[in-house]
């Protein structure tokens, strides 16, 4: 568990915040590369692209960083606790580079243009630095590294979405795969960096997403997750040739039915939605598929409709319970997670409550949860002083993290006593006596082995108890 004052989750599947190695893959002029990765799944989803553009140009990855000629840390930039790991992390790679001075070190990702001369200049951690839309020019910034300069591409992009590349899946347990939709964010929330740090929002075109899709699901694989800041904006108006008639725009609703049809043996998550974006029509198409999971990650962020307005969310309480109540209509057994800040500029103990009242009324099955830290360039850096203070924070988060904590074992409990389908993705983290996968609704369920299945395969799980957090149950036929 983290710091409280910083964040706290009661999913603990996520791979926020964790440090990922890449396991050795591809041919190679000898060179290895070794990534880790920060942050949230679009995160992840980047280091496949980058380690697929530097394989295609000679390198091969490894898993241990001493014996690596290039290491790349791709960061996130949305905590404050996050880039003291990174800065701790540089140091470390430091001390390497100092028994073999050839050794390349860069930051990749959010991180990247607003640390930059930091890193490279008053600390003198890095040699290159690469922001999310320029990894492409990635063997170029080696080369010169490699001639004796540092190296820096931070530009932002309105085109780029590297539809072309075939991501490389690293630590892959060859059954789950992203499948990055979009990039860039056009929402200002006042609290956040992304719209700064990965640009303007473009969707890929659906052309490529459904070939990738398909050609993992050849390849083996039984499950996608379809990545964006906010999958609902996704619009993608297909290219004719001069003469042709308009095609129709697709949208995320008929993204998520274009993938669904690959094959009722793929299934289909998605995340993040965003509540002022997603729409009846897609939660209709997510009833109509049964691959398509029934979990939406929907972020309330607070229960306030004046807390709301400050952090630019717009929406409001009212908007966002309806959106909800249009969820369990259409679909009844969804799940639903969020994320929550508390302690922003000028919440009241009375707002405060609206958020409890809020996790009350909707009764998330899980949760990502923070005290709210000011992040430099935002809106709400510019605009609003951070007059919350912290054990005033950290006291109205731990009451969030108890109440989520509540709910969480509510519901799981319902699933205890039913049939469950599960996707085996593994071993259970504390025994290869037991497997590991996920329900429908996101539900980590662990149950023992049984030799006629193996990972990758479907089974139905009959849940017999449950922590708030896990589904502990057993094979039927």
């Amino acid at each position: 568990m983290l710091d409280l004052s910083h964040t706290t989750k009661t999913h603990d599947e996520e791979r926020q915040g964790e440090a990922v190695e890449l396991a050795p893959t591809g041919k190679s002029d000898g060179r290895k590369l070794y990534i880790e990765s920060y942050g949230c799944q679009m995160n992840f989803s980047d280091s496949e692209i980058v380690a697929s553009i530097l394989i295609d140009n000679g390198f091969e990855t490894t898993k241990d960083y001493k014996e690596a000629d290039v290491v790349f840390i791709n960061t996130c930039s949305i905590r404050e606790n996050a880039e003291q790991r990174v800065r701790n992390r540089l140091k470390e790679f430091e001390a390497v580079k100092s028994k073999n001075p050839g050794l390349i070190v860069g930051v990749l990702g959010c991180m990247a243009e607003r640390l930059k001369a930091k890193f490279l200049e008053e600390e003198k951690l890095v040699d290159v630095v690469v922001g999310p839309d320029a990894y492409r020019d990635l063997p170029n910034l080696i080369d010169k590294v490699e001639d004796g300069t540092k190296a820096v591409n931070v530009l932002l992009s309105r085109e780029e979405t590297y539809a072309d590349i075939s991501p490389v899946r690293l630590n892959s347990n060859g059954v789950s795969a992203f499948i990055s939709i979009m990039r860039g964010c056009d929402n200002m929330c006042s609290f956040c960096v992304v719209p700064f740090t990965r640009g303007r929002e473009r969707s890929r075109d659906a052309e490529s997403i459904v070939r990738e899709a398909q050609n993992l699901f050849n390849s083996g694989y039984k499950e996608v997750t379809l990545l964006g800041q906010n999958v609902d904006s996704y619009k993608y108006t297909p290219k004719v040739n001069d003469g042709e008639p308009e095609l129709p725009t697709i949208n995320f609703a008929n993204l998520l039915a274009l993938v669904a049809e690959i094959s009722p043996e793929l299934r289909i998550r998605f995340s993040t939605s965003h509540p002022k974006d997603i729409t009846d029509e897609v939660l209709h198409t997510m009833a109509k598929y049964e691959n398509i999971c029934k979990y939406i990650h929907l972020p309330v962020q607070s229960g306030n409709s004046r807390v709301l307005e400050l952090m630019n969310r717009t929406y409001d309480r009212e908007w966002y319970m309806e959106r909800v109540d249009s969820i369990r209509r259409i679909m009844p057994t969804c799940a639903i997670s969020t994320d929550v800040i508390t302690g922003f500029c000028t919440e009241t103990e009375e707002e405060h409550q609206d958020t409890l009242s809020m996790m009350n009324y909707v009764k998330y099955d899980f949760a990502y949860m923070f005290a709210y830290s000011e992040r430099p360039g935002t809106l709400a850096a510019k605009r609003f002083e951070d007059d919350i203070p912290e054990e005033i924070k950290k006291r109205r988060l731990t009451e969030i993290v108890n109440k989520q904590l509540e709910h969480s074992l509510e519901r799981i409990q319902q699933y205890v006593g039913k049939v469950h389908k599960v996707l085996i993705e593994g071993y259970s983290k504390r025994s290869d006596k037991d497997y590991c996968g996920r329900n429908d609704q996101n539900t980590l369920v662990v149950f023992p082995v049984d030799e006629r299945y193996k990972i990758g395969d479907y089974v139905y799980v009959l849940g017999e108890s449950c922590t708030s957090a896990t589904l502990i149950g057993k094979i039927v036929d």
